[in-house]
């Protein structure tokens, strides 16, 4: 937008003004910069921490974006699970109609087992996850970012080809004393009840997601999984889809199509079954707004001391501008002028705090281990382009309105009393 003659001018007698005092001026702009880069600091990592939730569930844990179940599955009274697992026929009438989407780019089966371990002496129990090893492979490898850099295990990668070959969280294989290439033994009912008993070989040491599994977690082949439970049943069939932002459409769209093939199913999305996702991003939504408040408060008390400072000073000089016939609206427009000034320095300056701030997170490095991966990883900080613009634009009106009311008490001064001020 050009500016017209009479607006630069209006400019400049504004930045002349603000230079008047450097000092009140600097301090202000200092603290309108220091919001901005707070709030877009902390957004950029808010931002950081909800992608790698997202990431570790979707891709590293092999959950995917959508999940298939029997209807009931879910439900809180189902004491039996099995009674509701998807049968061999179901699973491959629903893998044929989801593969008809073309956003969806890979449907994989899982069955959930639990039992006991034995290494020999000892047993413990155990809660695992069978799945497909190539298919969990190949969800892993669509991580972006930090998530797929990182290995979460140690040793071979499990076998579509070998049943036997399984995963023991770092926990349970301490507990076991198991190490890398020993064997062991796995035992649960099956979904008749009988007792079976399987060989197994520890081929990789692994991390668990959660603390609380860390002493219990197995991953296997679904193959093993369906052996020990005699059951070529599957509790689940996991979806992935080619974007995120897909998933409530997808679930939408794959739930008329299985309801039309007369399948009773219930489909949820990756957040529906991620309670400590939604969890954490309720807290930094809380602290989030906290912050909010605090930087907003800091704001307006800058911005409306710094005005009324000014005007206090400068009484004098607004009745000799009303008296040479400047009128009241006039003087508002000036103080407004200054104080979008302060706004627009200052965000400036935010900004540039945030790109500073962003940069040293890349060229230092530092690490930490954030509540669902259990080990040491890189501390990221995001540059979100739309919070940096609604922080800008936000700064500015508010600049602008804190300094109405003490500009506007200063235009319905009398010009005799302002002339007369000491």
């Amino acid at each position: 937008m050009a500016f017209d003659t009479a607006q630069i001018t209006w400019i400049r007698i504004a930045i002349r003004n603000l230079a008047k005092n450097r000092r009140r001026s600097a301090f202000t702009i200092l603290a309108i910069a220091l919001g901005f880069a707070s709030v877009n600091v902390f957004g950029g990592f808010t931002e950081y921490i909800f992608e790698s939730l997202k990431g570790s569930f979707i891709y590293v844990q092999g959950n995917g974006h959508l999940t298939v179940f029997k209807k009931g599955f879910l439900a809180a009274d189902n004491i039996d699970p099995s009674k509701l697992y998807l049968t061999p026929s179901e699973a491959e009438t629903i893998s044929s109609i989801c593969k008809e989407e073309r956003n969806v780019i890979k449907i994989t089966p899982q069955l959930r087992i639990t039992g006991l371990v034995s290494n020999g002496q000892v047993s413990t129990i155990f809660i695992g996850i069978g799945s497909v090893p190539s298919d969990l492979d190949f969800i892993q490898k669509r991580a972006v970012g930090m998530l797929g850099r990182l290995e979460f295990h140690e040793g071979r990668n499990l076998d579509d080809g070998i049943d036997y070959g399984v995963g023991l969280s770092y926990g349970l294989a301490r507990k076991l004393k198991l190490e890398l290439a020993s064997n062991g033994i796995a035992m649960s009912p099956t979904v008749d009840g009988q007792i079976n008993a399987l060989d197994l070989q520890v081929f990789q040491l692994l991390s668990s997601p959660l603390e609380e599994l860390d002493d219990k977690l197995m991953a296997v082949p679904l193959k093993f999984a369906q052996s020990l439970y005699n059951t070529g049943s599957v509790d689940r069939l996991t979806v992935l889809l080619s974007d995120d932002g897909l998933t409530v459409p997808m679930r939408d769209a794959l739930g008329q199509a299985l309801t039309r093939a007369g399948l009773e199913v219930d489909i949820k999305t990756w957040e529906e079954l991620s309670p400590f996702y939604r969890k954490v991003k309720d807290m930094f939504d809380v602290i989030f707004m906290f912050l909010f408040v605090i930087v907003f408060v800091i704001v307006v008390m800058s911005v409306v001391n710094t005005v009324s400072m000014s005007i206090l000073e400068r009484t004098r000089e607004i009745g000799t501008l009303r008296a040479l016939g400047l009128k009241r609206k006039g003087i508002v427009k000036l103080f407004a002028i200054e104080s979008a000034l302060l706004g627009i320095m200052g965000s400036l300056l935010g900004m540039g705090l945030t790109i500073s701030a962003w940069l040293a997170m890349n060229v230092l490095q530092p690490t930490w281990v954030p509540p669902n991966i259990p080990r040491s990883v890189p501390l990221e900080v995001y540059l979100v382009p739309n919070y940096m613009m609604m922080s800008f634009v936000f700064l500015i009106v508010l600049t602008l309105v804190s300094a109405l009311l003490p500009a506007r008490k200063a235009a319905l001064k009398g010009i005799v009393d302002a002339l007369g001020h000491v």
